[in-house]
């Protein structure tokens, strides 16, 4: 987001300068911003591509994958597949193998917000 708004940032301050030397309508100011506008974030679409953003943290938004291998608590029995634990001061849907409340459970994956569980041994 923020390299798209540098790009009509920059559209805007070229804008303003031509205007200050070449005073121009507001038609004109107008188709100006516009065409600089689709020509910056094109550019700036283009350079991100060649020059993808690196992260330290792929997991930073994927909270299933970042609680694999946690050990949680199971708050709604597990019978059919499905109940529901607690992790942290928060419950998630699970699935996995039946078990009762209070049972300890390893996350082993996630499918969304569902958490993929196996006891732990």
């Amino acid at each position: 987001p923020g390299f798209f708004l540098m790009g009509l940032g920059l559209a805007g301050l070229i804008v303003g300068t031509v205007d200050y030397y070449l005073p121009i309508t507001v038609a004109y100011q107008v188709a100006l911003f516009a065409v600089l506008s689709v020509l910056t974030v094109f550019a700036g679409k283009k350079f991100l591509q060649q020059n993808p953003i690196e992260t330290d943290d792929p997991k930073l938004n994927d909270r299933g994958a970042r609680l694999t291998g946690e050990v949680v608590t199971v708050v709604e029995a597990i019978s059919n597949g499905h109940g529901r634990v607690k992790v942290g001061d928060t419950e998630w849907s699970a699935r996995g193998a039946d078990a009762s409340v209070g049972t300890r459970v390893r996350v082993v994956g996630a499918d969304g917000a569902v958490l993929m569980v196996e006891g732990v041994v």
